[in-house]
This record gives C-alpha cells, structure tokens and sequence, in this order.
C-alpha cells in the first residue's frame, strides 16, 4: 500500500518493527527479567526511567492545548507518580532522590524536551514508543517481577505499570492510534515524526546497552 494512503499508527508501526524487536531482545531485560541481576538491576533500570517520564511530563501541561500534541496528554497515562512510589520502596523514600542519570539517559531525556519545546510532533513521537510500550510489554515486566522480587500484585515496585485509570487497554490503544492517523501533518512532517520514532528507539537500546555495562559478566554468560 502506498505510504501516502496507509494509516500512519500502521506506518510507524512496520517502520520501527526491526527496532522494536531488538529492543525487547535486549541482553539487558532478558538478565533483569531472568532474574539474573537481582533486584540491583531492576531497580537501576527503573531509575533511569525516571528521568526519562520527568522530561515527558513536565512537558506535558505546556502542550496540552497544542493542536499536535495536545490530543496525546492524557492524565491517565501519567507515570511519575507511580514511579517515584516504586523507587521510594526499592531504594527508601529519601535515597531514592540521589539517583543520578547515565549520560545516554541524560542525551534522551534533553532530547524529548527539546521536541517538546521547538516540535511537538516530535514529542508525540517520543510520547508514542514510552506509553504504548507500557501499556504493552511492560505489562510482562510487571508480571515477572511480581513473581521474581514478591511484590504485591499490582502494589510497590511495580506500580509504574499499572494503569488503574486505562480499564480497557486494547481499546485505549485503538483510540491513541487513530489519533496518530488523524494527526495534521503532511508527508514530509510523517517523514520526521517516522524518523524520531526511531530515534526514540534508538535511544532507548542505548540507554539498555549503558545498564548493560554496569552487570557484564552476568549478561554475557546468558
């Protein structure tokens, strides 16, 4: 089908595919969810997501009547609050603040603020691969780490991917991607947003190499 004809959720969707797949075939998340880097590396992991959802979300109220953007701040999505309960019970409600971004965390974390500072179809972009991977894969996250660390389902630790607010996350997700079809752009502006969804990706397995190099004898020996 002609790129000009196809509904972009879908053209995102196959032109990020090899990504997205190397992505979830990370060394780094098949130790973590093995259990293999014990409760250390999920929690470095979840920190650094941190500075990733705080650049999401600060930037969130300045969007929110932006006619790009504006359709994707959804409050339900919100993580940070979640995130900070998670890391307040895996490091302790004062020690978790002392956590310190890796420099890719940092160059991903200025890159999503700065597409929601000078274009936010890029942010949207960025918005895109986080939150519906969430919804998604982080979902067998969740589950694992329940069974691996003895969190209470759903409770402390792993709150970051519940979404109490989302009850039904299939039709949620059909909703967000026909709000990326109807998304006001022309097809070099789908060209960009295309670009930086990869670039998200991109960013993203950095940032899992980088947690990669922190356990090396342990990832390497899967």
């Amino acid at each position: 089908m002609d790129d000009t004809v196809r509904p972009f959720s879908e053209l995102i969707r196959t032109a990020t595919h090899a990504q997205h797949t190397e992505a979830e075939s990370s060394g780094f998340l098949s130790a973590m969810l093995a259990g293999d880097l014990g409760l250390e590396g999920y929690a470095r992991y979840t920190e650094q997501l941190w500075f990733v959802y705080r650049a999401l979300e600060e930037s969130a109220a300045a969007l929110r009547d932006d006619p790009v953007a504006g359709p994707f701040v959804r409050p339900e999505l919100m993580r940070l609050p979640a995130l900070e309960r998670d890391l307040a019970h895996l490091r302790g409600p004062d020690r978790w603040r002392e956590a310190v971004p890796l420099p890719v965390t940092e160059e991903y974390a200025a890159r999503i603020a700065a597409c929601a500072r000078d274009w936010p179809a890029g942010y949207v972009a960025h918005h895109y691969t986080r939150y519906l991977g969430d919804l998604s894969g982080g979902q067998i996250i969740r589950g694992t780490a329940e069974k691996t660390w003895g969190f209470a389902r759903k409770g402390d630790g792993v709150r970051f991917y519940v979404f109490d607010s989302v009850p039904n996350p299939a039709a949620f997700k059909r909703d967000y991607r026909a709000r990326l079809d109807a998304l006001p752009l022309d097809d070099d502006g789908r060209r960009r947003v295309v670009d930086e969804c990869r670039r998200a990706f991109t960013l993203n397995a950095a940032l899992l190499r980088a947690l990669e190099g922190e356990f090396p004898a342990t990832v390497r020996a899967l």
